[in-house]
């Protein structure tokens, strides 16, 4: 009788190694630091003591030189754009209060003054944003202008006479609202405003504005402060309002990069179009995206690790056997719950050190030209959404599969999901930077049959509906007949990563091209009309970004899996990467089979087949989430110390004590009966 295959092992170490990415020098470092209890989170604090810890905590990371990576070398840094990121995405396992108020203090308002600034804004600056000396706060949302920035009211006006802007808001609406650093801590602010020279507005501009007195911590003259309060997360940040009246500032506090004004008022840009401009300004500031996107995947890394460990000692109900009880990981269902959660993990960490890649390369000068600077834009705006969305179901998930201790604040579960619950929100909204890819999209759409007259697009539409009735009547009917009504050969064609991909490509092409038909000669239409079409198809274009976000990420997962030496670490995460695809073939199945691009008899083996991966790949959930590489210093989830596994000893040494001295009582429904 021949061998058993051996079973695949996942190589831990290597695989560890691996997810580390291109900054795995920095993300020991970063990790090493937030492993220290003097940068935990303590529950239990009143938001005003919550404060007061994380603003001493950002000394904490000044003293131990963890903020310096992104800087210029001129001023001690290290124009290490994409080894900051890596570093500061993992402070979000120590608190996440304190990774994003770090990330105001030095990812939004230093950038802000490093990015749209001059050489000699950052000598006059940056050395005191860098070492803490000037707290700052990013005043560009407004409480009427959230993720429309290019219509923020706040005024930025020039005074020829006295060579300075006078900034003012102008209504209660146009107040600077859910700043980090505004409530207490700012010295200063990067305020974003209309630049008016002369009666003309040009646009939305960056000034370094002081706020408060330095020594006194009182708002200086004409700035109105007000507490946000106490917040659903994240109550270690001072967020807050900021409102200005005839504020004063010298000409040369504009962070004139990209546009200037001359003291005799003249306004100059290297950028003359007022559109593409204020794209670029915004632009540089992407990194706030990209830090988030990472932070969401670190977390939810965080919260599978825990549940899984939990779940792999846990043990309730006695299902096969009269002595032991079941283990929970050991549960189809559980699996279910957990599994696709850690494939999509996987695949949002290798899809994250991609957009980390990019990101490097844009801010380091190696690769930035302005389609470069376009698809860092669009890369961040598709993988955000998907990863704070996903951490958010993941960390829910992951409380409900540990019960009534999943609940318990010593697990972390409901803090954490609590913490990142706005994630979701700032940086933009989910769904309107799914909008942002979604005209992407469209355009790249319209320059690839721009050249096409009006009837060869209409033949195209015609080919675009005879590709659908083929597939959903003969493609249909020939998928059956090559899987002869078998459903081991429909999971054979469903494993096979070519299906995957076509499957998953053909969904963002045939949405993307029926909203482009559906649109055609919009931009022709009066405004209001135009408009008016757009948004009868809005939500379709949401849906197709947030398939093309998917298919990004299993892109990055497929390939991420040819570069994986070991053939059983390469075996299992094949599994994990099947295991995505067909969740997300299963999750979108009604369109597929509406679409005709399955079979009703390949749609039937999806779950199956799913179902089947979820036991190929028990044996390795652990080897999977400790390749994570997080300790209990990191996790800090009292489930997954080992405790549960003590008890669960102590417990069969119990009952085996009694079947052993035979001493157990007899059951009730054992007595036999007279």
């Amino acid at each position: 009788m021949a061998d058993l295959e051996p079973s695949p092992r996942v190589d831990v170490a290597a695989l560890g190694e691996y997810l580390l990415g291109a900054w795995a020098d920095v993300r020991r470092q970063a990790r090493e630091l937030a492993a220290k209890p003097e940068l935990h989170k303590l529950e239990g604090l009143t938001h005003i003591e919550h404060r007061e810890r994380v603003f001493g905590q950002l000394k904490y990371l000044v003293d131990h030189q963890a903020i310096q990576r992104a800087f210029p070398k001129e001023l001690g840094g290290e124009d290490n754009h994409g080894g900051n990121v890596a570093g500061f995405e993992e402070l979000v396992t120590a608190d996440p209060s304190l990774q994003i108020k770090a990330g105001v203090q030095w990812g939004l308002f230093g950038a802000a003054v490093m990015h749209l600034g001059t050489a000699e804004h950052h000598r006059k600056w940056l050395p005191d944003i860098m070492d803490l000396t000037v707290p700052g706060a990013f005043a560009m949302t407004e409480i009427g202008h959230g993720s429309d920035v290019a219509s923020i009211a706040t005024t930025a006006t020039y005074d020829e006479a006295a060579d300075e802007f006078v900034i003012n808001t102008p209504f209660r609406a146009a107040w600077k609202e859910y700043l980090g650093n505004a409530a207490k801590d700012g010295i200063a602010a990067t305020v974003f405003a209309q630049l008016i020279v002369k009666g003309v507005n040009h646009g939305v501009h960056a000034f370094y504005v002081p706020i408060r007195d330095a020594q006194t911590r009182e708002p200086l003259p004409g700035i109105k402060t007000e507490d946000d309060g106490v917040k659903g997360g994240l109550n270690g940040i001072d967020n807050g309002r900021l409102c200005f009246e005839d504020v004063r500032i010298p000409r040369t506090n504009l962070l004139n990069r990209y546009g200037d004004v001359s003291a005799e008022g003249t306004y100059t840009s290297p950028i003359a179009s007022p559109g593409r401009r204020f794209f670029t300004m915004l632009g540089t500031l992407v990194q706030g995206r990209v830090s988030l996107d990472g932070a969401a995947v670190a977390a939810s890394k965080v919260g599978l690790t825990a549940a899984i460990r939990y779940a792999s000692e846990r043990r309730q109900f006695n299902a096969s056997s009269e002595t032991a009880e079941e283990v929970l990981l050991d549960y189809q269902r559980h699996q279910r719950r957990l599994f696709p959660l850690l494939a999509a993990t996987y695949a949002m960490s290798f899809a994250h050190e991609e957009l980390l890649g990019k990101f490097d390369g844009v801010f380091s000068g190696q690769q930035d030209t302005d389609e470069d600077r376009q698809d860092l834009e669009t890369f961040a705006a598709a993988l955000k959404p998907l990863s704070t969305w996903h951490a958010l179901e993941t960390l829910q998930e992951c409380r409900e599969a540990c019960g009534g201790a999943g609940f318990m604040i010593e697990n972390r579960f409901a803090s954490l999901r609590a913490d990142l619950d706005v994630y979701a929100t700032f940086e933009g909204d989910n769904n309107v930077l799914l909008q942002l890819v979604a005209k992407r999209l469209l355009n790249d759409y319209a320059k690839e049959f721009r050249a096409m007259t009006v009837g060869a697009l209409a033949k195209f539409a015609l080919g675009q509906a005879r590709g659908v009735a083929f597939k959903t009547g003969l493609g249909a009917v020939g998928q059956f007949i090559a899987d002869s009504g078998r459903a081991q050969r429909s999971a054979l064609a469903l494993r096979d990563p070519d299906t995957q991909r076509l499957l998953l490509a053909e969904r963002v092409q045939t949405m993307v091209a029926q909203v482009a038909q559906a649109l055609q000669g919009a931009n022709r239409l009066p405004q209001a009309e135009a408009a008016a079409r757009f948004n009868d198809h809005q939500n379709e274009l949401i849906e197709a970004a947030r398939a093309h976000a998917e298919l990004l990420q299993w892109e990055a997962f497929t390939e991420a899996l040819e570069k994986i030496e070991d053939p059983g670490t390469r075996q299992v995460l094949t599994w994990l990467r099947d295991l995505f695809g067909l969740t997300l073939i299963e999750k979108h199945l009604e369109w597929h089979l509406m679409n005709g691009r399955l079979s009703m008899q390949r749609g039937r083996t999806v779950g199956e087949y799913i179902n089947r991966l979820l036991a190929k790949l028990r044996p390795h959930a652990l080897d999977l989430v400790d390749a994570f590489g997080y300790t209990q210093d990191h996790i800090r989830s009292t489930v997954a110390s080992g405790i549960e596994a003590k008890r669960q000893e102590e417990a069969a040494a119990y009952f085996a004590q009694l079947r052993k001295l035979g001493t157990a009582p007899v059951k009730e429904k054992n007595l036999k009966r007279p």
